[in-house]
């Protein structure tokens, strides 16, 4: 592989480069984005902004069906150097290309229903009194070039043609992406294949283009550059609020949606304790362990009951983590910052089961602590991005609602419960409500299901905008605003309100 930008239809090449560091195989150079490359490419996505403003829902529903069918193409490409960059496994590729492809799919069927358009019609009434009212008519019109950053743990679902690329796409936003430098190869690949879908459809080169990682100063060039609308950013909350910072320190300043982090609480409570103790405890492992716990939606802290129970769970967690070989983590410094990050819970909390591992390799940790503990210590709400799983022991059931109250935003709160458990969840419920964006019932938040009702945001500092959803058809709200047409003729008006 020749490492190359794409920027407006073409491969640029040349420069100053970096090295890959794969988990398997030998590094690769590519070459470094620089603040001219993201000018460039930005001014060339405001250059095709009307061209694919104007596409009709049709033409562009079928761009994205060519971009999933060219993804497909490279399939068996995109997953070699994806799992030697990122250390994941085939199996995991595999599917996470088949997500990847249904997004674009399921979005294209969105935009060919028409329904997200929002359209309304105020006819006119001349002779109403004691004024007239003039012929309104509203619909959603794309804003113009999106930013989008690739996040680290989804090298597609999430990254250069993941959620973010496809519902701008889809609302008829150019896309301009900073790769990540953790899979550059296959971040080149992909937007290998949605170049060719864009140079296929017959639109302009400007409509996508995807520049690699540079340094602090490529982002930033991208999320201050005054063409850009809007930017969609997956990934730390140290890193997402600088840029979010920046957004809204422009001139003009710009909606950042940005996904920071969440420890996604799950709550005991005490009918299900009673009734399966020993398979909560198993099943929440599993869920934590799950990709060596490289999910945003990770199950990270846990709330029980103090009791018989609460040591059963504990026990049978304890004994399925135990079981786990190490896993590789996605980055070197990922995996750095998990073992620094659990040695400092540990620390905290002072009771765990875990063990330090060599390099990129972990292992998951369980950090038991109190109530008293768990509220003088604000330290041990932070995420720590890895297989990391605190159990917080309460004096009693009655005390949920008031540690819901003090949680910070959250993208998940669980629900583990029996029949018996539903005058105490009636009273939690309202309380998350306000804290998440989606609560579950007897179930476990690491898996996603990409579809119209799925909410993956919530108030900050789980996201940036708690109105938005990276996930599910209603992302592409974030890249339409309402514009309001009066008395205009037909002629001149979207063909979506003709």
């Amino acid at each position: 592989m020749t490492g190359a930008h794409f920027i407006a239809g073409e491969t640029v090449t040349g420069g100053e480069s970096f090295a890959s560091s794969p988990a398997t195989g030998e590094p690769r150079d590519h070459p470094l984005g620089t603040p001219a490359l993201i000018d460039r490419a930005v001014r060339a996505a405001e250059d095709a902004f009307a061209a694919i403003a104007a596409t009709t829902r049709e033409a562009r529903a079928a761009l994205l069906e060519k971009i999933a069918d060219e993804i497909e193409a490279r399939g068996a490409e995109i997953t070699a150097i994806g799992t030697a960059e990122t250390g994941l496994p085939e199996a995991r590729l595999n599917g996470e290309r088949g997500r990847t492809c249904g997004q674009l799919r399921l979005f294209a069927e969105h935009i060919r229903d028409g329904a997200y358009l929002d359209r309304r019609h105020d006819t006119a009434l001349p002779t109403r009194a004691p004024l007239p009212r003039p012929d309104l008519r509203m619909i959603q019109r794309p804003i113009g070039p999106v930013g989008v950053f690739g996040a680290s743990n989804f090298p597609l679902a999430f990254s250069v043609a993941g959620g973010d690329t496809a519902s701008a796409l889809a609302a008829g936003c150019p896309v301009v992406v900073k790769g990540h430098p953790g899979h550059p190869g296959t971040s080149q690949i992909v937007a290998e294949a949605i170049a060719a879908a864009v140079a296929a459809s017959g639109l302009p080169g400007g409509v996508f283009s995807m520049v690699h990682d540079g340094g602090l100063e490529v982002g930033r060039a991208l999320v201050e550059h005054p063409l850009i609308k809007a930017v969609g950013f997956t990934g730390s909350l140290k890193g997402g609020r600088a840029l979010y910072d920046l957004c809204a320190a422009r001139p003009e300043p710009i909606p950042f949606f940005g996904e920071l982090g969440s420890i996604n609480p799950m709550f005991c409570l005490p009918g299900a304790m009673e009734s399966r103790a020993e398979a909560i405890g198993r099943d929440w492992a599993a869920s934590l362990s799950m990709g060596a716990g490289q999910f945003c939606t990770n199950p990270g802290v846990v709330f029980v009951t103090e009791g018989p129970q609460a040591e059963a769970m504990v026990a049978a967690a304890t004994e399925a983590m135990g079981a786990g070989a190490p896993q590789v983590m996605l980055t070197d410094g990922i995996a750095k910052a998990f073992h620094e990050g659990a040695e400092r819970m540990a620390r905290t909390a002072g009771k765990s089961f875990g063990q330090a591992c060599e390099g990129r390799n972990a292992t998951p940790w369980l950090i038991e602590t109190d109530l008293a503990a768990w509220e003088a210590n604000e330290e041990l709400a932070d995420e720590v991005f890895g297989p990391l799983g605190i159990v917080v022991r309460l004096p009693d059931a009655s005390d949920m609602p008031r540690v819901a109250a003090g949680l910070h935003g959250q993208l998940t709160a669980t629900l583990q419960m029996e029949e018996g458990d539903t005058d105490l969840a009636r009273t939690l419920v309202p309380v998350l409500e306000r804290k998440v964006g989606r609560i579950l019932v007897n179930g476990y938040p690491t898996g996603v299901e990409v579809a119209d009702a799925m909410v993956h945001g919530g108030p900050y500092p789980a996201s940036t905008n708690f109105g938005a959803t990276s996930v599910g058809t209603l992302a592409i709200r974030r890249w339409l605003r309402p514009v309001s047409f009066q008395n205009m003729p037909e002629a001149l008006l979207p063909e979506d309100l003709r």
